[in-house]
């Protein structure tokens, strides 16, 4: 598991860009004019993390399999396109299939490359995207109640359940806020999530600035930096651009064009790390000679659905989980050394796994 993360903004703010630098194919037409992305583009990147690199190393492993990272390029969303306005109408349901949303907002100045509002705002960009959001989920929603309503009539649990979370969300929603501030009960989140809501997804905002303030951002990046939090998301300062040129460069030369232009890591490191933080995921490994791998999982959870990840098998027939910490693994040279050294523990159903543990599974088949 890795996650989708459906990046949006408005038209001209650097998504294809950013898109195209970020997988690192042309696959996204990057052009000055509205709705050049005329179809979704997704595109898979591996997620970088040096500690695999040393594992294979320690392992003697064959081959290296990073866990992936899955990115959408959705269309330029515009005023109005919760009704239809530009081709919005044909791309939210692009964005209901995402686990989050990259907001890219323009926060650089550039007479070359029109903004559709004819002025640089990233908040009130924000506030469309948000506004065209919110309209579409109030559709969708009061569209259900009446059929809910009808069922609840009829002591059906499940419409009851349902209806209480839609009235609720209504609510929030009528007052111009996002369904994701919702209060609810950690057993209310399936049903939560059974919704659909766009507004439900959690938000990672990329500021897009000019080569120069890549590494210490600008007013407008401070600005949505403020935004971001106000309302609990995140706020990522990248220069599309500078990634863009990153992109085709040998990984030999990446290092000294990041020293060159004042960084210390590529922005797609950046933006990663925020979108796990965002989503609660980790990481966690499998070791051998054959090949050393990455698996992404949510916080809390358990050794069965971790083993599950690798194969359904290994989750229904899971005895137990030789577990090694990373540091351990490293510290005493491999797995042997671990164990010689009574770091590798057996871990079992109930053993909530953590980022960087080094996992062999015991099953039944």
């Amino acid at each position: 598991m890795g996650f989708k993360c459906g990046i949006v903004g408005m038209p001209n703010v650097g998504k294809s860009t950013l898109f195209n630098a970020l997988t690192q194919t042309a696959a996204a037409q990057a052009a000055n004019y509205p709705f050049c992305t005329i179809e979704p583009n997704v595109g898979e990147i591996a997620v970088p993390d040096p500690r695999l690199d040393k594992l294979a190393s320690i392992g003697k492993s064959a081959q290296i399999i990073p866990t992936r990272l899955t990115f959408v390029d959705i269309a330029g969303l515009v005023r109005g396109a919760s009704k239809g306005e530009g081709l919005g109408n044909q791309f939210l349901g692009n964005i209901r299939e995402c686990d989050a949303i990259a907001h890219v907002v323009r926060c650089f100045r550039d007479d070359d490359v029109t903004h559709v509002e004819g002025k640089i705002d990233p908040v009130a960009d924000i506030e469309t995207i948000e506004t065209e959001l919110m309209l579409a989920d109030l559709d969708s929603l009061e569209k259900r109640v009446d059929a809910l309503e009808k069922k609840a009539k009829g002591n059906d649990k499940e419409a009851k359940e349902a209806l209480d979370l839609v009235s609720r969300a209504l609510v929030l929603l009528r007052e111009g806020k996002p369904a994701r501030l919702l209060e609810r009960k950690p057993e209310e989140e399936r049903a939560f999530g059974m919704l659909g809501l766009l507004t439900s997804k959690p938000v990672l905002y990329v500021c897009n600035v000019e080569e120069a303030f890549a590494a210490e951002g600008n007013e407008f990046s401070r600005q949505v930096e403020a935004r971001a939090k106000e309302e609990g998301a995140v706020a990522v300062v990248i220069s599309a651009k500078i990634e863009s040129e990153i992109a085709v460069l040998p990984m030999e030369e990446r290092r000294d064009y990041l020293d060159a232009v004042g960084l210390t890591e590529a922005g797609l490191d950046r933006l990663i790390r925020a979108g796990y933080e965002l989503l609660a995921l980790l990481t966690y490994f499998t070791v051998g000679p054959k090949e050393a791998r990455a698996w992404t999982i949510t916080r809390g959870t358990k050794g069965p659905a971790a083993a599950g990840v690798i194969h359904t098998d290994f989750e229904r027939g899971f005895i137990r989980a030789e577990t090694i910490a990373y540091d351990d693994f490293v510290k005493f040279g491999g797995e042997a050394g671990a164990r010689d050294s009574g770091k590798l523990r057996l871990e079992g159903k109930d053993y909530v796994v953590a980022d960087g543990d080094v996992m062999h599974f015991r099953f039944n088949t």
